[in-house]
């Protein structure tokens, strides 16, 4: 049985000394994880409002933090080539001496792409790039070389050096919850599968697609830790309500996600963690 474990996540409209007060909140009253998310123009009506790149944020949380264990919640996969994200991971994780947690799924602002000239496609087809992503980013991250023919990616005998400090990799967050085929990816490759949100209900009967794929595929289901992203401003009053509720449908992994100036919820609920880490009374 996996035990409860709660961290902070900090949207990238954030300012720097937010971000860096929240990194320090999240380390000093002991989180279990800090996250950030994955976008090149801000959510907000306005997509000029400022915000930073994900994965060099997270080089400034490895320099900044000591124990509490970072991460993108979650990688836009079609961002970035599969072999320069395992390779940007891998110098995290060395950074952090240990404590990354590898955050990744298939992407969905339509505006970022169109904006950049990448490739977006229909679902399906960001649904083939992530499948394809992960077994390139795991065998880098444990092979000597990797050649790779896929419908988006090759690779010819790609090496990657070194490989990550924790082995044989980070723990691998997938997040998403497309039935058919993300759920199959986590039941293929994920310690972590991540919804981005839903009530336990809905958590619940997700839980029984995953598990169905993890049979098909011979997995014990009970290797893959449960996770979901609770939204503060909206949710904050009734944490101890949906925490017991997501635990008692197997969920273990918490993400508190704080939208704006998030240095004051993040202060809140360092006051309030211990209470949140008591109701794990299974």
């Amino acid at each position: 049985m996996h035990p409860l474990r709660i961290g902070l996540k900090v949207s990238q409209i954030a300012t720097i000394d937010e971000l860096e007060a929240v990194w320090k909140i999240a380390d000093d009253a002991g989180f279990d994880h800090c996250w950030n998310m994955d976008h090149v123009a801000s959510l907000r009506d306005d997509h000029r409002s400022d915000i930073f790149e994900a994965w060099t944020e997270l080089a400034g949380m490895a320099a900044r933090t000591t124990r509490t264990r970072i991460g993108c919640a979650v990688t836009g996969n079609t961002y970035r080539h599969p072999a320069m994200l395992a390779k940007m991971a891998v110098t995290v994780d060395h950074l952090s001496r240990g404590r990354l947690e590898f955050g990744i799924g298939a992407g969905w602002a339509e505006n970022e792409h169109t904006m950049l000239n990448l490739p977006f496609g229909t679902a399906g087809d960001r649904a083939t790039r992530l499948e394809e992503a992960v077994p390139i980013i795991k065998s880098l991250w444990t092979q000597p070389s990797t050649t790779f023919e896929g419908k988006h990616y090759q690779l010819v005998d790609a090496i990657a050096e070194p490989k990550p400090m924790q082995r044989p990799y980070p723990p691998i967050w997938v997040g998403g919850t497309g039935r058919r085929r993300t759920l199959r990816v986590v039941a293929e490759h994920a310690d972590v599968w991540n919804a981005p949100g839903g009530t336990p209900e809905e958590i619940a009967e997700l839980n029984g697609v995953l598990e169905a794929h993890c049979a098909d595929v011979g997995r014990d289901s009970a290797e893959i830790r449960r996770s979901v992203q609770i939204h503060v401003a909206r949710d904050g009053d009734r944490l101890e309500e949906l925490i017991t509720g997501y635990l008692a449908v197997g969920v273990t992994e918490i993400i508190l996600t704080m939208a704006r100036s998030p240095v004051g919820p993040a202060e809140q609920l360092a006051e309030r963690l211990p209470a949140l880490r008591a109701l794990d009374e299974r």
